[in-house]
């Protein structure tokens, strides 16, 4: 039998005091307590390849789509192209939705999720879903986790800063993810400085340093799920460092598992998972018509 060491820092976020399943939303942070030391890590890395973390990863169910975009490269800092899949706007804009995808890779969700985005945002955003494992796409929840903690930041760093580039210096960038992509969502918007209108979080582990929320150049919308990992203490702590660095959040825990909103996923929820879209589509219709 093979065990499972983890890291102390994981076992606090594990052993954390567990709230019962709730429903929060917090749009007014002067109610939120002022930063603190925060709890566990600040990178879905760390429980990878934790099996309790996988499970809450069934397989996705199978699916065969075709979708409106294209596959792209792109070039990066590091010198390795990087991929992704790009709908452009009907005619010629300088609004970007960067779309970062869940543990399993770029695929067909992913690609259908950005068309619907794109089509809801009616054709008028380039939307872009970025390739954050080039080109490795999985099924198998081990496989995905294993995948994932593997990812070097630099590298990802590199694909986020090529993705930027490649958007040009007049773009207004927003940025949406789940899971992975939901953490990878708010470091875009640090990425992108100036840029960066917008980031929409589900279920993702935050930044919780608050000098580096100081450097944010947006608002955050945050849906996060009912669960232990990223659960509410770690949603607080991060509450309380955007409000420490002047920063706007809104969030709200949704009385559901982590993944609640991926329609591949066993346990998908669709009447949470259609809050929360409406959620999201109405934060980016706010930011790209501003």
């Amino acid at each position: 039998m093979n065990y499972l060491i983890l890291p102390f820092s994981t076992l606090l976020v594990c052993f954390a005091t567990f709230q019962k399943p709730s429903e929060l939303q917090v749009t007014d942070l002067s109610k939120v307590p002022m930063a603190m030391c925060h709890t566990g890590p600040d990178d879905m890395k760390a429980f990878a390849n934790d099996p309790a973390f996988q499970a809450l990863h069934p397989a996705p169910l199978p699916l065969e789509y075709t979708g409106m975009g294209k596959k792209i490269t792109f070039k990066t800092a590091d010198g390795v192209k990087a991929r992704g899949y790009f709908i452009k706007a009907k005619k010629k804009s300088n609004k970007w939705l960067f779309v970062y995808q869940e543990w399993w890779g770029l695929n067909e969700y992913i690609e259908r999720q950005s068309d619907i985005f794109y089509k809801d945002l009616d054709s008028t955003v380039n939307v872009l879903a970025l390739d954050m494992y080039d080109g490795k796409v999985s099924a198998d929840p081990k496989e995905a986790g294993k995948i994932m903690s593997e990812t070097k930041e630099e590298r990802l760093n590199a694909i986020v800063g090529g993705a930027y580039k490649y958007a040009g210096k007049k773009a207004r960038v927003a940025s949406v993810g789940w899971c992975f992509g939901g953490g990878w969502s708010l470091k875009s918007a640090l990425i992108g400085g100036n840029k960066s209108i917008g980031s929409v979080m589900y279920y993702g582990m935050p930044v919780r340093d608050v000098e580096k929320l100081k450097t944010l150049n947006c608002d955050v919308l945050g849906l996060f799920a009912t669960e232990e990992r990223i659960s509410k203490q770690v949603i607080e702590e991060f509450a309380a460092s955007m409000k420490t660095a002047g920063k706007s959040l809104e969030y709200k825990i949704f009385n559901g598992v982590h993944g609640f909103a991926n329609p591949s996923n066993p346990k998908y929820d669709e009447t949470l998972a259609k809050e929360a879209y409406g959620m999201a589509l109405g934060y980016l219709k706010k930011k790209f018509n501003s």
